[in-house]
């Protein structure tokens, strides 16, 4: 059985604050994501090789054993569902939060009364309609990809629910937050098999993040 570990992770700031856990297990990443073309690649380790896809398609090559081991965050695995994933530590990197937004002078508070019915554009529908089911208000959800606060400048929803940093985005846009839903940050996720049948390898690794996320928490 081949002993090569495969660890997913997406380009940007996972990527960025991913590097201090990979560099605490004595890995370190020999190409830059940002000017390589490659999609697969080298470490310091022959035996560990890291794939770079889209944010949300992480828990999907962790799942089917395309990828041993990944990190995503919590508002992906939310959407994704976790299903045939282990889900061992919470990294407390790439932290934001996940909260409801709109325009400046919009009255929300009126918006959301029970039995209302709002449109909200959202890449995160599965959180959003969780939300707001549980508030008593009906939604009709719009699935954008991106450019999010677009969508009630130019009269597509009456909010958005959207990952939120710094806010800057929202300020220039003329929006603000009006609702927090959950903190958000990336976990380590493990393909299940791999678990079972890469443990002697995968085990030092994990314990290595594990020491050095919590650092910081």
């Amino acid at each position: 059985m081949s002993r090569q570990l495969t660890l997913a992770l997406s380009k940007g700031r996972i990527f960025e604050e991913t590097l201090p856990l990979l560099q605490a297990a004595g890995i370190t990443v020999t190409e830059d994501p940002e000017r390589s073309r490659k999609l697969i690649l080298p470490t310091s380790d022959a035996d560990i090789r890291v794939i770079i896809v889209r944010a949300s398609d992480v828990p999907t090559y962790v799942q089917y054993g395309a990828a041993d081991f990944g990190v995503a965050g919590k508002d992906v695995l939310l959407e994704h569902g976790g299903e045939g994933l282990y889900q061992p530590i919470d990294l407390n990197i790439a932290k934001c939060r996940l909260s409801v937004a709109v325009p400046a002078g919009f009255n929300y508070a009126n918006a959301v009364r029970q039995g209302a019915r709002l449109r909200v554009a959202t890449k995160y529908v599965n959180c959003a309609r969780e939300h707001f089911a549980s508030k008593g208000v009906h939604v009709d959800l719009i699935k954008l990809y991106g450019s999010m606060e677009l969508a009630p400048l130019v009269g597509l929803s009456d909010a958005i629910v959207d990952l939120i940093s710094t806010g800057s985005t929202l300020r220039a846009n003329n929006l603000v937050e009006v609702e927090h839903i959950m903190d958000i940050s990336s976990r380590l996720v493990v393909n299940q098999a791999a678990l079972k049948l890469k443990r002697e390898r995968l085990q030092p690794i994990l314990q290595a993040f594990e020491a050095a996320s919590s650092t910081m928490a």
